[in-house]
């Protein structure tokens, strides 16, 4: 019997990918555990798997390459020797649920009812399956899982009236992020959620729309004196260190330092509940030709300068490379952005949800400072603005202040956590 290769599901989020290429050709014979094909997800691409052996057949109809396609839309087939070709049901559904798994990546679910495949005893017809409406729970409306009530508020769906797809009737997150696809109304703005571009700017406009819909978003700035600090770097570079640390490098260890003193800002909502991880997980944002990505340094709590420019400098090349996995996108507590490269001295930036905050910092630049107000005394410093935008829901202005104020303290006295490094 032929065996259905589909998109796989490569991450928490994913509800669609794109075929970035295939590693053998129609006609090959494919062993199970071979990368047979590669997909592009979240822009990040992600060899996959074979899971069974057979020979590689590719209808005409399947996508062809670059297409975002949903999860679970047939690619291909593996044949047994001999098999005959099989042919396309018209308008049969996709398949529900991947046959092919990211090397080295475990395909994880967002809940346990979108995940579960379909069983599926012949093709319906759309308006047949419109004419049964899913089965709800006592009450007015339909059930909804707790992540997709979560998304929906994300990005200000509204999923009363929504049909489920999972289970009994039960809205699942696909369905929701459906529904912002296709124009579902936009929960108190009457407007659609759907966006007239495509493809990886789609996915960021999405986000981005979402934390602005979602977050009561407050902007924090300070101006911070990073001389000492740029003379730290400049020591490294003259030793000839093995791997100097860059700006950034520096940044996410110092936020880190300052969110081990102020948890609130590395918490998450989750649900109706404010959850705050025990670890500190910084996210970086990149720049690239796909748009921009947040490659994540994990577990900086703990970890030296060094290791963390090692770290930092992997992900931002395997980014820009194209070669990111979708872990290295996923798990992040707070994100920093840095545009001083473009000559920007401050911004506001926007909130990566589902955190709580991410630091905007602007370019180091030579000024003329007053050091000594009461004696008139003026010198030349490097200065640099940092911009904090949090989710006021989450943490109030003062803690949010109080983070702010410990992080430019580090900046200013770098030699205080060195030490540790």
């Amino acid at each position: 019997m032929a065996f259905e290769v589909v998109m796989p599901r490569l991450g928490w989020n994913m509800e669609e990918g794109a075929l970035a290429g295939w590693r053998k050709s129609e006609g090959d014979t494919v062993t199970a555990g071979e990368i047979l094909f590669e997909v592009e997800s979240d822009k990040a691409i992600q060899e996959c798997e074979a899971l069974e052996n057979g020979i590689l057949y590719i209808p005409p109809e399947c996508p062809p390459k670059g297409k975002a396609v949903p999860v679970g839309t047939l690619l291909a087939y593996l044949l047994a020797p001999g098999e005959a070709k099989p042919k396309p049901a018209a308008g049969a559904p996709a398949p529900a649920a991947a046959t092919a798994t990211p090397a080295a990546v475990p395909v994880v679910a967002p809940d346990a009812a979108a995940a579960a495949p379909a069983v599926v005893a012949a093709p319906r017809p759309a308006a047949s399956r419109a004419a049964q409406p899913p089965a709800a729970p006592t009450g007015r409306h339909a059930a909804i899982s707790p992540r997709a009530k979560r998304v929906a508020g994300e990005l200000g769906v509204r999923w009363e009236g929504l049909s489920g797809s999972g289970r009994t009737g039960r809205i699942v997150e696909r369905d929701v992020q459906q529904a912002a696809r296709t124009g579902a109304p936009v929960a108190g703005t009457g407007m659609s959620a759907a966006a007239s571009v495509s493809g990886p700017r789609r996915l960021i406009a999405q986000r981005m729309a979402a934390s602005a819909q979602a977050t009561a978003a407050v902007t924090l700035t300070t101006e911070a004196d990073a001389t000492e600090m740029v003379r730290l770097r400049a020591m490294f570079k003259k030793e000839g260190a093995p791997v100097v640390p860059t700006y950034n490098d520096m940044l996410i260890l110092i936020a880190a330092l300052a969110l081990q003193e102020h948890p609130a800002c590395n918490a998450r909502l989750e649900g109706d509940e404010i959850v705050r991880p025990d670890e500190v997980n910084v996210g970086l944002a990149v720049d690239t030709d796909r748009g921009l990505l947040v490659p994540v340094v994990k577990s900086v709590q703990g970890k030296t300068l060094r290791q963390i420019a090692e770290i930092s400098a992997r992900l931002v090349e395997a980014t820009r490379a194209g070669r990111v996995t979708p872990e290295d996108l996923h798990g992040g507590t707070f994100t920093i952005t840095n545009l001083g490269a473009y000559d920007i001295d401050a911004f506001t930036p926007i909130i990566n949800l589902p955190e709580c905050a991410i630091l905007g910092v602007g370019r180091i630049v030579a000024r003329q400072v007053v050091t000594d107000p009461d004696a008139g005394a003026v010198a030349i410093r490097r200065m640099v603005v940092l911009s904090l935008t949090f989710d006021h829901r989450l943490v109030d202005g003062a803690p949010a202040a109080r983070f702010l104020q410990t992080l430019k303290s580090h900046v200013e006295k770098p030699y205080s956590w060195l030490a540790g490094t």
